[in-house]
Protein backbone atom coordinates (compact mmCIF):
# COMPACT_ATOMS: atom_id res chain seq x y z
CA UNK A 1 0.00 0.00 0.00
CA UNK A 2 1.79 3.31 -1.04
CA UNK A 3 1.65 6.45 1.19
CA UNK A 4 -0.87 7.83 -1.56
CA UNK A 5 -3.54 5.48 -1.42
CA UNK A 6 -6.61 6.37 -0.36
CA UNK A 7 -5.67 10.04 0.71
CA UNK A 8 -7.45 13.36 0.68
CA UNK A 9 -6.58 16.54 -0.72
CA UNK A 10 -6.82 19.28 1.69
CA UNK A 11 -6.69 22.60 -0.16
CA UNK A 12 -4.88 24.26 3.45
CA UNK A 13 -2.97 20.41 3.90
CA UNK A 14 -4.33 20.47 7.25
CA UNK A 15 -6.31 17.11 9.27
CA UNK A 16 -8.62 17.25 12.38
CA UNK A 17 -6.69 14.56 13.41
CA UNK A 18 -4.22 12.24 12.67
CA UNK A 19 -3.70 8.87 13.71
CA UNK A 20 -0.61 7.05 14.88
CA UNK A 21 -1.14 3.52 14.18
CA UNK A 22 -2.96 1.39 11.73
CA UNK A 23 -4.11 -1.73 14.10
CA UNK A 24 -7.69 -1.79 15.83
CA UNK A 25 -6.92 1.07 17.99
CA UNK A 26 -6.04 3.55 14.98
CA UNK A 27 -8.74 1.95 12.64
CA UNK A 28 -11.43 2.56 15.37
CA UNK A 29 -10.08 6.05 15.95
CA UNK A 30 -10.16 7.34 12.53
CA UNK A 31 -13.41 5.72 11.71
CA UNK A 32 -15.31 7.39 14.56
CA UNK A 33 -13.76 10.68 13.55
CA UNK A 34 -14.38 10.20 10.42
CA UNK A 35 -18.35 9.77 11.05
CA UNK A 36 -18.57 13.05 12.20
CA UNK A 37 -17.22 14.57 9.32
CA UNK A 38 -13.52 14.90 10.14
CA UNK A 39 -10.80 14.47 7.83
CA UNK A 40 -8.21 11.95 9.14
CA UNK A 41 -4.48 11.26 7.99
CA UNK A 42 -4.19 7.37 9.28
CA UNK A 43 -0.67 6.64 9.64
CA UNK A 44 0.60 2.98 9.57
CA UNK A 45 3.96 1.85 10.04
CA UNK A 46 4.68 -1.66 9.17
CA UNK A 47 1.89 -4.54 8.28
CA UNK A 48 -1.30 -3.10 8.23
CA UNK A 49 -3.87 -4.40 11.06
CA UNK A 50 -1.50 -4.68 13.64
CA UNK A 51 -1.03 -7.53 16.22
CA UNK A 52 -4.49 -8.92 16.47
CA UNK A 53 -5.32 -10.19 12.75
CA UNK A 54 -1.35 -10.27 11.83
CA UNK A 55 0.30 -12.25 14.69
CA UNK A 56 -1.96 -12.09 17.82
CA UNK A 57 -5.92 -13.06 18.02
CA UNK A 58 -6.50 -14.68 15.16
CA UNK A 59 -3.72 -16.74 13.85
CA UNK A 60 -3.92 -17.82 17.43
CA UNK A 61 -7.07 -19.12 17.73
CA UNK A 62 -7.17 -20.72 13.85
CA UNK A 63 -4.38 -23.17 15.40
CA UNK A 64 -5.33 -23.10 19.58
CA UNK A 65 -8.92 -24.57 17.64
CA UNK A 66 -7.13 -27.00 15.09
CA UNK A 67 -4.99 -28.66 18.53
CA UNK A 68 -8.19 -29.08 20.39
CA UNK A 69 -9.73 -31.19 17.67
CA UNK A 70 -6.90 -33.46 17.92
CA UNK A 71 -7.33 -33.65 21.81
CA UNK A 72 -10.63 -34.21 21.39
CA UNK A 73 -10.23 -37.21 19.14
CA UNK A 74 -8.19 -38.34 21.45
CA UNK A 75 -10.15 -37.89 24.51
CA UNK A 76 -13.03 -39.23 22.78
CA UNK A 77 -12.94 -42.73 24.50
CA UNK A 78 -14.59 -41.40 27.54
CA UNK A 79 -18.11 -41.95 25.91
CA UNK A 80 -19.12 -45.46 25.86
CA UNK A 81 -18.03 -47.68 22.95
CA UNK A 82 -16.65 -44.94 21.11
CA UNK A 83 -12.63 -45.00 19.88
CA UNK A 84 -10.92 -42.18 18.04
CA UNK A 85 -7.52 -41.06 17.67
CA UNK A 86 -6.04 -37.73 16.04
CA UNK A 87 -2.76 -36.29 15.61
CA UNK A 88 -0.89 -33.37 13.35
CA UNK A 89 0.14 -35.10 9.93
CA UNK A 90 1.62 -31.71 8.07
CA UNK A 91 2.66 -28.59 10.28
CA UNK A 92 2.68 -26.90 7.23
CA UNK A 93 -0.19 -27.24 5.89
CA UNK A 94 -1.96 -25.88 8.73
CA UNK A 95 0.29 -22.91 9.47
CA UNK A 96 -0.43 -21.82 5.44
CA UNK A 97 -4.08 -22.42 6.20
CA UNK A 98 -3.46 -20.14 9.15
CA UNK A 99 -1.57 -17.70 7.07
CA UNK A 100 -4.30 -17.74 4.28
CA UNK A 101 -6.73 -16.52 7.02
CA UNK A 102 -4.51 -13.89 8.27
CA UNK A 103 -4.61 -12.37 4.87
CA UNK A 104 -7.97 -12.57 4.22
CA UNK A 105 -8.97 -10.69 7.04
CA UNK A 106 -6.00 -8.26 7.23
CA UNK A 107 -7.41 -7.50 3.31
CA UNK A 108 -11.60 -7.68 4.41
CA UNK A 109 -11.32 -5.77 7.68
CA UNK A 110 -8.55 -3.53 7.08
CA UNK A 111 -7.04 -2.82 3.19
CA UNK A 112 -10.51 -2.56 2.34
CA UNK A 113 -12.14 -0.81 4.73
CA UNK A 114 -10.08 2.52 4.01
CA UNK A 115 -12.26 2.96 0.72
CA UNK A 116 -15.58 2.90 2.75
CA UNK A 117 -14.27 6.50 4.18
CA UNK A 118 -13.62 9.24 1.74
CA UNK A 119 -12.24 11.40 4.76
CA UNK A 120 -9.39 9.26 5.79
CA UNK A 121 -6.20 9.28 4.32
CA UNK A 122 -3.99 6.27 5.18
CA UNK A 123 -0.19 6.87 5.22
CA UNK A 124 2.63 4.65 5.66
CA UNK A 125 5.98 5.90 7.72
CA UNK A 126 7.35 6.30 11.23
CA UNK A 127 5.56 9.22 12.65
CA UNK A 128 7.04 11.33 15.00
CA UNK A 129 4.55 14.14 17.24
CA UNK A 130 5.74 17.65 16.51
CA UNK A 131 3.96 21.11 17.90
CA UNK A 132 1.16 21.38 15.19
CA UNK A 133 1.05 17.63 14.26
CA UNK A 134 3.71 14.72 12.82
CA UNK A 135 6.23 14.44 10.98
CA UNK A 136 6.57 10.67 8.69
CA UNK A 137 9.85 10.99 6.93
CA UNK A 138 10.38 14.55 5.59
CA UNK A 139 6.62 15.12 5.39
CA UNK A 140 5.27 17.56 7.99
CA UNK A 141 1.35 16.77 8.42
CA UNK A 142 -0.44 19.38 10.53
CA UNK A 143 -3.46 18.12 12.47
CA UNK A 144 -5.46 19.59 15.44
CA UNK A 145 -5.79 16.89 17.83
CA UNK A 146 -3.22 13.72 17.42
CA UNK A 147 -4.01 10.28 18.89
CA UNK A 148 -1.32 7.33 19.51
CA UNK A 149 -2.06 3.82 19.10
CA UNK A 150 0.88 2.30 18.40
CA UNK A 151 0.27 -1.09 19.96
CA UNK A 152 2.74 -3.11 21.72
CA UNK A 153 5.69 -5.57 21.15
CA UNK A 154 7.15 -8.32 23.37
CA UNK A 155 9.48 -8.14 26.28
CA UNK A 156 12.16 -10.23 26.54
CA UNK A 157 13.21 -10.00 30.08
CA UNK A 158 17.27 -9.41 30.52
CA UNK A 159 17.93 -13.14 31.43
CA UNK A 160 22.14 -13.06 31.26
CA UNK A 161 22.94 -14.57 27.25
CA UNK A 162 19.75 -14.14 26.08
CA UNK A 163 20.98 -11.96 23.56
CA UNK A 164 23.04 -14.90 22.48
CA UNK A 165 20.60 -17.89 22.78
CA UNK A 166 18.03 -18.08 19.48
CA UNK A 167 14.97 -17.42 20.91
CA UNK A 168 11.01 -17.97 19.86
CA UNK A 169 8.23 -14.93 20.97
CA UNK A 170 4.67 -16.00 19.87
CA UNK A 171 5.11 -13.78 17.06
CA UNK A 172 8.20 -16.34 15.26
CA UNK A 173 7.02 -19.78 16.98
CA UNK A 174 3.65 -19.22 14.76
CA UNK A 175 6.08 -19.69 11.80
CA UNK A 176 8.13 -22.57 12.05
CA UNK A 177 9.49 -23.65 9.46
CA UNK A 178 8.74 -27.14 11.29
CA UNK A 179 7.50 -28.55 14.71
CA UNK A 180 10.37 -28.56 17.37
CA UNK A 181 10.82 -31.95 19.93
CA UNK A 182 10.59 -29.79 22.79
CA UNK A 183 10.23 -26.70 23.88
CA UNK A 184 10.19 -24.18 26.96
CA UNK A 185 7.87 -21.01 27.10
CA UNK A 186 8.23 -18.49 29.41
CA UNK A 187 5.86 -16.42 31.19
CA UNK A 188 2.42 -17.93 32.85
CA UNK A 189 0.20 -15.28 31.67
CA UNK A 190 -2.71 -15.63 28.81
CA UNK A 191 -0.56 -15.92 26.26
CA UNK A 192 1.89 -18.44 27.39
CA UNK A 193 -0.82 -20.83 28.53
CA UNK A 194 -2.71 -20.78 25.36
CA UNK A 195 0.71 -21.53 23.52
CA UNK A 196 1.65 -23.97 25.71
CA UNK A 197 -1.11 -26.23 25.37
CA UNK A 198 -1.30 -25.36 22.08
CA UNK A 199 1.95 -26.61 20.88
CA UNK A 200 1.30 -29.95 23.49
CA UNK A 201 -1.49 -31.23 21.78
CA UNK A 202 0.53 -30.46 18.82
CA UNK A 203 2.99 -32.99 19.57
CA UNK A 204 5.24 -30.69 21.21
CA UNK A 205 7.03 -31.49 24.78
CA UNK A 206 6.51 -28.73 26.80
CA UNK A 207 7.87 -26.99 29.74
CA UNK A 208 6.05 -23.60 30.96
CA UNK A 209 7.89 -22.20 33.58
CA UNK A 210 6.68 -19.13 35.77
CA UNK A 211 7.06 -17.20 38.93
CA UNK A 212 4.36 -16.22 40.47
CA UNK A 213 1.36 -18.32 39.59
CA UNK A 214 -0.63 -19.24 36.32
CA UNK A 215 -2.71 -16.67 35.09
CA UNK A 216 -2.01 -14.40 38.35
CA UNK A 217 -4.72 -12.05 37.61
CA UNK A 218 -7.30 -15.03 38.20
CA UNK A 219 -9.07 -16.05 41.15
CA UNK A 220 -6.46 -18.28 42.91
CA UNK A 221 -8.96 -21.39 42.80
CA UNK A 222 -8.53 -21.03 38.89
CA UNK A 223 -5.03 -20.54 38.75
CA UNK A 224 -4.19 -23.70 40.66
CA UNK A 225 -7.24 -25.92 37.96
CA UNK A 226 -5.58 -24.89 35.40
CA UNK A 227 -2.09 -26.01 36.83
CA UNK A 228 -3.52 -29.47 37.33
CA UNK A 229 -5.34 -29.86 33.71
CA UNK A 230 -1.56 -29.00 32.44
CA UNK A 231 -0.02 -31.35 33.98
CA UNK A 232 -2.99 -34.17 33.37
CA UNK A 233 -2.04 -33.62 29.67
CA UNK A 234 1.54 -34.15 29.85
CA UNK A 235 2.84 -30.54 30.23
CA UNK A 236 5.97 -29.92 32.79
CA UNK A 237 4.33 -26.88 34.91
CA UNK A 238 7.40 -24.86 37.10
CA UNK A 239 6.79 -22.37 39.49
CA UNK A 240 10.51 -20.98 39.61
CA UNK A 241 12.42 -17.87 41.69
CA UNK A 242 14.44 -16.95 39.07
CA UNK A 243 15.70 -17.18 35.82
CA UNK A 244 19.81 -17.08 36.10
CA UNK A 245 21.43 -18.21 32.54
CA UNK A 246 20.00 -19.10 29.19
CA UNK A 247 22.59 -20.57 26.75
CA UNK A 248 22.41 -22.78 23.18
CA UNK A 249 24.97 -25.71 22.86
CA UNK A 250 24.58 -28.38 20.19
CA UNK A 251 20.67 -27.88 18.94
CA UNK A 252 19.51 -27.88 21.91
CA UNK A 253 18.66 -24.33 24.67
CA UNK A 254 19.79 -24.57 28.66
CA UNK A 255 17.98 -22.30 30.80
CA UNK A 256 19.31 -22.22 34.81
CA UNK A 257 16.90 -21.45 37.35
CA UNK A 258 16.47 -21.50 41.03
CA UNK A 259 13.97 -23.06 42.53
CA UNK A 260 13.61 -23.08 46.31
CA UNK A 261 16.82 -22.04 46.73
CA UNK A 262 18.48 -24.88 44.53
CA UNK A 263 19.79 -24.41 40.91
CA UNK A 264 18.25 -26.72 38.28
CA UNK A 265 19.03 -26.90 34.29
CA UNK A 266 15.97 -26.80 32.23
CA UNK A 267 16.86 -28.26 28.87
CA UNK A 268 14.75 -28.32 25.49
CA UNK A 269 15.25 -27.60 21.80
CA UNK A 270 13.53 -24.36 21.52
CA UNK A 271 12.88 -21.34 23.63
CA UNK A 272 10.22 -19.32 23.91
CA UNK A 273 9.36 -15.95 25.80
CA UNK A 274 5.61 -14.43 26.75
CA UNK A 275 6.75 -12.65 29.42
CA UNK A 276 4.48 -9.93 28.96
CA UNK A 277 4.62 -6.45 26.28
CA UNK A 278 6.05 -3.21 25.92
CA UNK A 279 4.33 -0.14 24.52
CA UNK A 280 6.04 1.03 21.26
CA UNK A 281 6.83 4.49 22.05
CA UNK A 282 10.55 4.50 20.18
CA UNK A 283 10.69 7.44 18.58
CA UNK A 284 7.56 9.40 18.71
CA UNK A 285 8.92 12.15 20.27
CA UNK A 286 7.30 11.89 23.25
CA UNK A 287 9.99 13.43 26.02
CA UNK A 288 10.34 15.80 23.79
CA UNK A 289 6.57 16.80 23.85
CA UNK A 290 5.90 17.14 27.79
CA UNK A 291 3.94 13.38 27.01
CA UNK A 292 4.59 11.29 30.12
CA UNK A 293 4.68 7.61 30.63
CA UNK A 294 4.02 5.08 33.69
CA UNK A 295 6.87 3.40 35.37
CA UNK A 296 6.38 0.23 32.76
CA UNK A 297 7.52 2.63 29.51
CA UNK A 298 3.58 2.79 28.43
CA UNK A 299 1.81 6.18 27.86
CA UNK A 300 -0.26 8.04 30.53
CA UNK A 301 -3.56 8.83 30.61
CA UNK A 302 -6.57 9.88 32.37
CA UNK A 303 -10.40 8.69 31.90
CA UNK A 304 -11.07 10.54 28.80
CA UNK A 305 -8.24 9.33 26.75
CA UNK A 306 -6.40 11.96 27.30
CA UNK A 307 -2.04 12.17 27.52
CA UNK A 308 -0.64 14.97 29.59
CA UNK A 309 -0.07 17.08 26.47
CA UNK A 310 -3.21 19.08 25.34
CA UNK A 311 -4.76 17.88 22.50
CA UNK A 312 -2.60 14.53 22.47
CA UNK A 313 -4.75 11.44 23.22
CA UNK A 314 -4.16 7.27 23.16
CA UNK A 315 -5.47 4.32 23.35
CA UNK A 316 -4.63 0.60 23.23
CA UNK A 317 -1.91 -0.95 24.30
CA UNK A 318 0.35 1.35 24.03
CA UNK A 319 -1.31 2.84 27.25
CA UNK A 320 -0.64 -0.73 29.06
CA UNK A 321 -4.30 -0.40 30.09
CA UNK A 322 -6.32 -3.97 29.38
CA UNK A 323 -4.71 -5.06 26.28
CA UNK A 324 -7.56 -6.92 24.48
CA UNK A 325 -8.31 -5.81 21.45
CA UNK A 326 -11.49 -5.16 21.99
CA UNK A 327 -11.03 -2.75 24.71
CA UNK A 328 -8.31 -1.05 22.17
CA UNK A 329 -11.08 -0.13 19.78
CA UNK A 330 -13.84 0.87 22.42
CA UNK A 331 -10.79 2.67 23.87
CA UNK A 332 -9.98 4.30 20.67
CA UNK A 333 -13.84 5.51 19.92
CA UNK A 334 -13.66 7.41 23.55
CA UNK A 335 -10.77 8.76 22.03
CA UNK A 336 -11.86 10.13 18.81
CA UNK A 337 -15.57 11.40 20.86
CA UNK A 338 -13.30 13.50 22.57
CA UNK A 339 -10.81 14.70 20.47
CA UNK A 340 -13.43 15.70 18.18
CA UNK A 341 -15.32 17.74 20.47
CA UNK A 342 -18.06 15.38 21.48
CA UNK A 343 -16.02 15.91 25.03
CA UNK A 344 -17.18 14.34 28.39
CA UNK A 345 -16.97 10.66 27.80
CA UNK A 346 -15.07 7.99 29.96
CA UNK A 347 -13.37 4.63 29.42
CA UNK A 348 -15.16 2.11 31.78
CA UNK A 349 -14.01 -1.36 32.04
CA UNK A 350 -16.30 -2.44 35.31
CA UNK A 351 -17.64 -5.15 32.94
CA UNK A 352 -15.06 -5.82 30.89
CA UNK A 353 -15.01 -9.54 30.07
CA UNK A 354 -12.05 -11.44 29.63
CA UNK A 355 -11.30 -14.58 27.96
CA UNK A 356 -8.07 -17.25 28.03
CA UNK A 357 -8.63 -19.34 25.09
CA UNK A 358 -7.29 -22.88 26.98
CA UNK A 359 -9.03 -25.90 27.62
CA UNK A 360 -11.25 -25.36 29.61
CA UNK A 361 -11.64 -21.89 28.89
CA UNK A 362 -11.30 -19.34 31.57
CA UNK A 363 -13.14 -16.10 31.13
CA UNK A 364 -13.94 -13.20 33.97
CA UNK A 365 -15.61 -10.18 34.51
CA UNK A 366 -16.19 -7.74 37.07
CA UNK A 367 -14.20 -8.22 40.67
CA UNK A 368 -12.12 -10.98 41.86
CA UNK A 369 -12.78 -11.53 45.54
CA UNK A 370 -9.18 -9.95 46.41
CA UNK A 371 -9.87 -7.27 44.67
CA UNK A 372 -12.94 -6.45 46.60
CA UNK A 373 -11.81 -7.28 49.74
CA UNK A 374 -9.17 -4.83 48.77
CA UNK A 375 -11.59 -1.68 48.63
CA UNK A 376 -13.13 -2.23 51.97
CA UNK A 377 -15.92 -4.45 50.60
CA UNK A 378 -17.58 -7.23 53.45
CA UNK A 379 -17.98 -9.80 50.01
CA UNK A 380 -19.83 -13.05 49.77
CA UNK A 381 -18.35 -16.05 47.74
CA UNK A 382 -20.14 -18.85 45.86
CA UNK A 383 -18.14 -21.49 44.04
CA UNK A 384 -19.96 -24.50 42.18
CA UNK A 385 -17.58 -27.42 40.81
CA UNK A 386 -18.42 -28.50 37.48
CA UNK A 387 -19.55 -31.71 38.43
CA UNK A 388 -23.03 -29.69 39.46
CA UNK A 389 -23.73 -28.67 36.10
CA UNK A 390 -25.79 -31.31 33.70
CA UNK A 391 -24.32 -29.60 30.57
CA UNK A 392 -20.47 -31.15 32.22
CA UNK A 393 -22.28 -34.59 33.06
CA UNK A 394 -23.60 -35.13 29.43
CA UNK A 395 -20.18 -34.11 27.99
CA UNK A 396 -18.67 -36.44 30.58
CA UNK A 397 -15.97 -33.25 30.91
CA UNK A 398 -16.73 -32.12 34.17
CA UNK A 399 -13.41 -30.00 34.79
CA UNK A 400 -13.96 -26.83 35.70
CA UNK A 401 -15.29 -24.32 38.31
CA UNK A 402 -17.86 -21.09 38.21
CA UNK A 403 -16.74 -18.81 41.06
CA UNK A 404 -19.48 -14.98 41.92
CA UNK A 405 -18.38 -12.50 44.57
CA UNK A 406 -21.08 -10.12 45.66
CA UNK A 407 -21.32 -7.60 48.28
CA UNK A 408 -22.45 -8.81 51.64
CA UNK A 409 -24.88 -6.00 52.67
CA UNK A 410 -26.32 -5.94 49.44
CA UNK A 411 -26.15 -9.33 47.11
CA UNK A 412 -24.85 -6.98 44.05
CA UNK A 413 -23.08 -9.06 41.70
CA UNK A 414 -19.62 -7.74 41.58
CA UNK A 415 -17.49 -10.60 39.90
CA UNK A 416 -18.06 -13.83 37.77
CA UNK A 417 -15.11 -16.34 37.02
CA UNK A 418 -15.60 -19.27 35.32
CA UNK A 419 -13.06 -21.75 34.08
CA UNK A 420 -15.12 -24.34 31.92
CA UNK A 421 -14.80 -26.32 28.04
CA UNK A 422 -17.14 -23.46 26.74
CA UNK A 423 -16.69 -20.89 29.74
CA UNK A 424 -16.00 -17.79 26.60
CA UNK A 425 -19.49 -18.44 25.53
CA UNK A 426 -21.05 -18.05 29.25
CA UNK A 427 -19.16 -14.75 30.32
CA UNK A 428 -21.51 -11.61 28.84
CA UNK A 429 -24.17 -12.92 30.69
CA UNK A 430 -22.18 -12.40 34.18
CA UNK A 431 -21.12 -8.81 32.53
CA UNK A 432 -24.64 -8.11 31.06
CA UNK A 433 -25.28 -8.62 35.13
CA UNK A 434 -22.87 -6.24 36.06
CA UNK A 435 -23.38 -3.83 34.19
CA UNK A 436 -27.00 -3.92 35.29
CA UNK A 437 -26.12 -3.91 38.74
CA UNK A 438 -28.40 -7.32 39.43
CA UNK A 439 -28.09 -9.19 42.82
CA UNK A 440 -27.07 -13.07 43.16
CA UNK A 441 -30.50 -13.15 44.05
CA UNK A 442 -31.74 -11.49 40.47
CA UNK A 443 -29.66 -13.58 38.21
CA UNK A 444 -30.15 -17.12 40.05
CA UNK A 445 -33.92 -16.18 39.51
CA UNK A 446 -33.48 -15.75 35.59
CA UNK A 447 -34.94 -18.50 33.21
CA UNK A 448 -31.76 -20.27 31.72
CA UNK A 449 -31.60 -22.92 28.97
CA UNK A 450 -31.29 -26.36 30.39
CA UNK A 451 -28.07 -28.61 29.57
CA UNK A 452 -26.00 -25.27 28.75
CA UNK A 453 -22.60 -24.26 30.31
CA UNK A 454 -24.12 -20.99 31.24
CA UNK A 455 -26.56 -22.54 32.87
CA UNK A 456 -24.06 -22.85 35.77
CA UNK A 457 -24.10 -19.21 36.52
CA UNK A 458 -27.87 -19.50 37.76
CA UNK A 459 -26.71 -22.53 39.82
CA UNK A 460 -23.63 -20.88 41.29
CA UNK A 461 -26.00 -17.94 41.90
CA UNK A 462 -28.57 -20.30 43.78
CA UNK A 463 -25.44 -21.84 45.42
CA UNK A 464 -25.06 -18.64 47.76
CA UNK A 465 -27.95 -19.75 49.47
CA UNK A 466 -28.75 -23.44 49.20
CA UNK A 467 -27.38 -26.92 48.10
CA UNK A 468 -27.99 -27.09 44.59
CA UNK A 469 -27.50 -30.97 45.08
CA UNK A 470 -30.41 -30.75 46.89
CA UNK A 471 -32.63 -29.36 43.66
CA UNK A 472 -34.44 -31.43 41.29
CA UNK A 473 -33.67 -31.14 37.06
CA UNK A 474 -34.50 -27.59 36.16
CA UNK A 475 -35.97 -26.54 39.74
CA UNK A 476 -35.57 -23.39 40.90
Amino acid sequence: MSDSCCEVKKANGKYDLAVIGAGSAGFSAAITAADQGATVALIGNGTIGGTCVNVGCVPSKALIRAAESIHQANSANRFGGVQASGQLQNWKLLRDQKDELVSSLREAKYIDVLANYSGVSYIEGAARIVDDGVTVGNRHIKAKKIIIATGSHEFIPPIPGVQDTPYLTSTTAFELEALPESMMVIGGGYIGCEIAQMFSRLGVKITLLFRSSLLPEAEPEISQAIAEYFEAEGITVLQVNSYDSVSSLSGEVSLSVSINGKTQAINAEKILFSAGRKANIDGLGLEEEGIACTASGAIHIDEQMRTTKEGVYAAGDVTGVDQFVYMAAYGAKIASHNAMGDSGRSYDNSAMPSVVFTDPQVASVGLTEAAARSRGVDTKVSVLSLDNVPRALAARDIKGLIKLVADRSDGKLLGAHIIAPEGADSIQTAALAIKQGMTYTELGNMIFPYLTTVEGLKLAAQTFDMEVSKLSCCAG
